[in-house]
């Protein structure tokens, strides 16, 4: 079932056939001309039906001079001001629960999930059961696409709590027809008892974050068990950087001979897999028709040219309890025009999400994202599994300091003529001078999610130019 309906609906029964490509032929080929023509007319759509039903949205255009009737081009769309993430929790608080971006009754709201609050106010998710369904066939279309079938067990190896990820990566393998296996992940000893279930219950398709795979393959060595005789076939994944970067994506094929698969946009906007692999390479296709994806300068919002650098900006079109119209990521990617070349005729990122432009800092005037750290330091022979990146002044400079878990065991390389070549690949991707200090393996803890290598620790680098400073 392939038109295009406001509200959404879905044949609960439709399943593709078993050969076929694509989970709707039509919309994920059609001429990109002809899908923006469809993609206006639903933009129009979701904006009256927000400003009809949302005080936030009806306010925010107002201020401006803007209502739903002036929009009548993709390009008068990109006027419309974004909407951040601060000013969601503000609204959240002033208007509790859900907001007054809630576009239905509070009593229609069927899920809950949201934000951890670590870093502030949680920001709540109120979710209809007609959007729950539209998440699923949504999340279900793109699995489909990464080859997931019916025939899977998918172990789902993340947080089963207010983590959108987990659930939307359940109702979506759920959806499609596979063997869901909801075995969570972020309890203490439960990576092996991970590996053990993965055998037990046959296992081909792993959900969870790359860190958290790398750490399964970690596991299952230290208890001699190769992870290649998992048996899985498929992975795929969000929440962080990883999946399509060279270095981290090269790892986790390795480590389980697998095909591997990116995913992953924002919670706030699910379906947050319309951003999704469909070929067992780097990169994620914007499945426009599901949320509409602009990538757009941080300074002034508007959508940057193919083959540009900006940072997505959001519209769901299929979302009725908290619709998001442009809602302003901050993350960092790369976006390539469609080519049918790809078998989708979505536009494409190629690198994937590799970063946020909130976690990017500046050495010696330098714009240093820790993802292009990750890629260089993960290829170096020897590398023992884990790093830390510290920022660290001495004086009035700053300095960079990368700790890197060494494994002499699996390189012959004197460890000074080591770091010397780490640090010349660091300065040659980097543009600037890093210090880099070799660990012993086991030195660093361990994730069951999301990594966090990022420290600021200003004693650091005092103790690295005492004699004897380096392992």
């Amino acid at each position: 079932m392939e038109d295009w309906h406001w509200p959404p609906r879905y044949d609960p029964a439709y399943h593709p056939d078993a050969g076929q490509e694509h989970w709707f032929p039509q919309r994920e080929t059609m001429d990109p001309e002809l899908r923006d023509h469809h993609l206006l007319a639903r933009i129009q759509e979701v904006m009256a039906y927000a400003w009809e039903n949302a005080p936030f949205y009806r306010a925010k255009w107002s201020a401006v001079g803007l209502e739903p009737g002036d929009v009548r081009t993709l390009e008068d769309f990109a006027e419309v001001p974004v909407v951040t993430k601060d000013e969601l929790r503000q609204d959240q608080a002033a208007h509790e629960p859900f907001g007054s971006y809630l576009c239905v009754r509070p009593e229609e709201v069927r899920h809950i999930n949201g934000t951890s609050g670590t870093t502030g106010r949680p920001t709540a998710f109120g979710i209809s059961q007609p959007d729950w369904e539209a998440i699923a066939n949504a999340h279900a279309r793109v699995m489909w696409a990464m080859g997931i079938r019916p025939s899977d067990t998918v172990l789902i190896g993340s947080p089963l709590a207010l983590y959108w990820g987990s659930w939307g990566a359940y109702i979506g393998a759920e959806r499609l027809g596979a063997t869901v296996f909801p075995f969570g992940a972020g309890v203490a000893g439960q990576t092996l008892r991970t590996i053990r279930w993965m055998q037990q219950m046959r296992v081909t398709v792993f959900y969870g974050t790359p860190s958290y795979a790398l750490r399964l393959a970690e596991v299952a060595r230290e208890n001699d068990i190769d992870p290649r005789s998992l048996g899985l076939r498929k992975l795929f994944f969000s929440g962080e950087p990883g999946a399509s970067v060279p270095t981290i994506r090269d790892r986790i094929v390795d480590a389980f001979d697998a095909q591997v698969y990116d995913s992953g946009s924002m919670a706030e906007v699910s379906p947050w897999m319309a951003l999704g692999s469909a070929h067992d390479a780097p990169g994620m296709f914007c499945w426009q028709d599901l949320v509409y994806t602009q990538v757009c300068d941080p300074q002034d919002h508007r959508p940057v040219p193919y083959g540009s650098e900006g940072t997505p900006v959001y519209t769901t079109l299929e979302r009725l309890s908290q619709p998001m119209i442009r809602l302003l990521s901050n993350d960092l990617t790369r976006w390539e025009a469609p080519d049918p070349a790809r078998g989708r005729t979505y536009p494409f990122l190629p690198k994937g999400i590799y970063g946020r432009i909130d976690d990017m800092f500046v050495v010696r005037g330098e714009n240093i994202y820790p993802s292009a750290i990750d890629d260089v330091v993960m290829k170096a022979p020897g590398y023992g599994g884990e790093h830390r990146i510290v920022i660290s002044r001495e004086g009035a400079m700053d300095e960079l300091v990368v700790q890197v878990e060494f494994d002499r065991a699996t390189c012959a390389t004197p460890v000074e003529e080591w770091r010397s070549a780490v640090e010349a690949d660091l300065r040659s991707v980097l543009g600037v001078g890093a210090l880099v200090a070799p660990t012993s393996p086991g030195t660093f803890e361990r994730t069951d999610f999301k990594a966090r290598r990022v420290i600021d620790d200003r004693k650091l680098l005092d103790g690295l130019r005492q004699p004897g400073g380096t392992p």
